[in-house]
């Protein structure tokens, strides 16, 4: 069974506080925004959540007890303080207890620059940050941990260092950033027109695609159609699944096969699961993912987080 939140107002209580700081714009193509969360929960008490797929992410536990999850369908195993997870084309299940985390992403052009392994390597996995090929991130766990509790400096030194990080790596490939771009387009939904936009053949796409995101051209496609059907749903106020659907899947039917695939369950599993995490992070995680531009999220969402109410409509 998959695990749940604890949402009963007769259990034990949990507290989450999240902040946002956006790096400084020419970081913007390799990372995105960076995120510190305050979870407090009663003795015993975990909260569960299930997020969507995701580019390759770092997760800076500097207080209290680090994760415990998996890239499904694995077995949930304990993660270290820092802690990295590869892109990903299903669904990450996760457990919190009492912890302090700050978390950032790497967008493929930033895998480009700072990693040296092929992306599709480390997919769909999490690992060790310490042993899994992002060893010149490993300090940012020791600056989190220097500064003592102000997130402020934290966020101000992890900005800092990836400044200097910046400044002594080679450029990224023009190909790298023009395919980063160009799948983000809502009306790509073809690979042969994904490799003309990015000006190269297909077997050269198939090559990059693997090398810097991940996956498979074709896998990327249909992972941003989902997600843009996802954060129609999420975010939209009273926002159902008929209505969220992108206009690339043939039906609704279509999509249910793609959820289901993705996510581990149906459409309505998901809507009446509990969400304590990714409700307070789902607006600009979208954003980071290119589901969804800032400026198109609803007023309310662009610039402080969380979703918007909508309707309990489900599907099958």
């Amino acid at each position: 069974m998959r695990p749940c939140a604890l949402s009963d107002p007769g259990m034990p209580s949990f507290t989450l506080e999240v902040r946002f700081f956006h790096l400084s714009p020419e970081l913007s193509p390799y990372f995105t925004a960076l995120y510190r969360f305050a979870l407090t929960c009663d003795e015993g008490v975990t909260v569960a959540d299930s997020l969507h797929p995701e580019w390759a992410a770092m997760r800076f536990t500097y207080a209290g007890t680090p994760p415990v999850a998996c890239v499904i369908p694995s077995a949930m195993e304990q993660c270290p303080p820092f802690a990295v997870s590869g892109p990903t084309s299903r669904a990450i299940d996760f457990r919190l207890s009492t912890s302090r985390i700050f978390g950032l992403g790497l967008h493929p052009a930033g895998w480009a620059r700072f990693i040296g392994q092929p992306a599709a390597s480390f997919r769909n996995r999490i690992g060790d940050g310490e042993a899994c090929g992002f060893e010149v991130f490993a300090p940012l766990l020791r600056l989190i941990d220097a500064v003592g509790g102000d997130d402020d400096a934290a966020a101000a030194a992890i900005n800092g260092f990836l400044l200097d990080l910046d400044a002594r790596t080679p450029p990224v490939p023009a190909r790298v950033l023009a395919c980063q771009e160009a799948i983000k387009d809502a009306d790509l939904n073809d690979v042969d027109d994904l490799a003309e936009r990015v000006g190269t053949s297909r077997r050269s796409l198939e090559r990059l695609c693997s090398q810097y995101f991940g996956f498979p051209p074709k896998t990327l496609l249909r992972r941003q159609r989902f997600l843009r059907s996802l954060a129609r749903f999420m975010l939209e106020p009273r926002g159902s699944w008929s209505n969220a659907l992108d206009r690339h899947y043939y039906d609704q039917a279509h999509f249910v096969r793609d959820f289901r695939a993705i996510m581990g369950m149906t459409p309505s599993d998901y809507a009446e699961m509990p969400h304590p995490i990714l409700d307070r992070i789902i607006a600009q995680r979208m954003v980071d993912q290119g589901a969804v531009a800032q400026t198109d999220l609803p007023t309310i969402l662009r610039y402080g987080g969380g979703k918007a109410p909508r309707s309990a409509e489900k599907a099958k």
